[in-house]
């Protein structure tokens, strides 16, 4: 029994020093069972929550995930640490389960007020004694990397608000800017989403809770943003070649990789060579009344929608199938073009502020003092 008992709990610690070691300390995107685990059930415990309920109610629950996850991790370490030297005191010495564990739990959270008073037990008290505070710390220590990527990515998503309004949407970029005549801008805003992208496929990647870490406001989402810059910059290489940027064909490389990262540290499949001929769950139907839409904000096209379709469903086809299941899975607000969710209700268009302008068309001279 001894001897079982002692192959345990040295079992149970290298599993702890396993998780610890892939979640908070190698800067590589490794799989951890316990952070998907316990995505997958505090998600699901948050939907009971809002049963049958549209996304409004969907977001306000799952607004705690990220927090109860961070929790969830720390004490699932330490549940797991105190199994493992308690399993480890009982084999090592006569000691009862009750004082095995009671000793054990004493040395991991340093409190010292119970000891076998045995020299071969001091190892294991010791070890015991520096795996929570060190635990602990490295928890602390991982809190600023998370946030510093959190605020660099919500810094851009909410900049993207003003050009593609919410939820964002990759057609409405394009006319906002046609509309206000900004489309010079466009690629600057390429070349910021191409680095946000390299970063976010870095970081989320390496720390899959950021995954979990939803924005400030409900219609805002990184994911839905990513997917409207790219969509945007597969629409103007599609419909004017000649005329779309170059930072165009950078950020859809950038995204699609990055989206590409972070399904290998989730372990989702995917197509890693798409035919440009493969099919896309988007339809010609929605394609033709974008195409349309954009043709009113004054975007003038060199191709017509059918003949621009096979192009934008080449670039679209890189990413599509990734973006559709992480936003079914981070629950992200339900933009056009951005698959189904698991919750009832449509997609949400976005909002567009009416181009209200002064009477008569010309400028507006202020008031003058009489």
């Amino acid at each position: 029994m001894e001897l079982i008992s002692g192959l345990a709990g040295a079992l149970v610690l290298a599993l702890v020093l396993s998780s610890i070691l892939r979640t908070l300390v190698v800067p590589r995107g490794l799989y951890s069972a316990l952070v998907f685990r316990l995505w997958w059930l505090l998600r699901r415990a948050l939907r009971l929550a809002a049963p049958r309920s549209g996304y409004e109610a969907v977001d306000r629950a799952q607004t705690w995930l990220a927090p109860l996850m961070l929790i969830g991790m720390l004490a699932c370490w330490l549940a797991g640490a105190l199994l493992g030297f308690g399993l480890l005191l009982y084999a090592l010495s006569p000691l009862s389960w009750a004082t095995a564990f009671r000793e054990a739990g004493s040395s991991l959270f340093t409190l010292g007020f119970a000891s076998g008073a045995r020299l071969k037990l001091s190892v294991v008290d010791f070890m015991a004694a520096a795996t929570g505070p060190v635990l602990i710390a490295l928890q602390i220590a991982y809190l600023p990397t998370l946030y510093a990527a959190y605020n660099r990515r919500e810094l851009e998503v909410t900049l993207l608000q003003a050009r593609a309004g919410e939820p964002a949407w990759g057609p409405e970029i394009l006319a906002r800017q046609w509309l206000v005549e900004t489309e010079t801008a466009l690629p600057q805003l390429y070349r910021a989403w191409e680095r946000l992208a390299a970063d976010m496929g870095e970081s989320h990647s390496t720390y899959p809770i950021l995954l979990t870490f939803r924005s400030p406001r409900p219609h805002r989402s990184w994911l839905v943003g990513l997917i409207a810059v790219m969509d945007a910059a597969a629409l103007q290489l599609a419909l004017d070649p000649r005329l779309a940027p170059a930072e165009a064909r950078l950020v859809l490389r950038a995204g699609f990789t990055a989206l590409r990262d972070i399904a290998r540290a989730l372990r989702m499949p995917f197509d890693a060579d798409p035919s440009p001929r493969a099919p896309v769950r988007l339809s010609y139907a929605e394609f033709d009344a974008a195409v349309a839409m954009l043709e009113t904000a004054g975007f003038r096209s060199r191709r017509t929608a059918p003949e621009a379709w096979p192009h934008f469903r080449g670039w679209r086809v890189n990413y599509e199938a990734i973006a559709y299941e992480l936003c079914r899975r981070c629950d992200a607000v339900p933009a056009l073009w951005t698959g189904p969710r698991d919750y009832p209700g449509g997609p949400i268009p976005p909002s567009r502020p009416a181009d209200r302008q002064p009477d008569g068309g010309g400028p507006q001279r202020p008031p003058t003092e009489g």
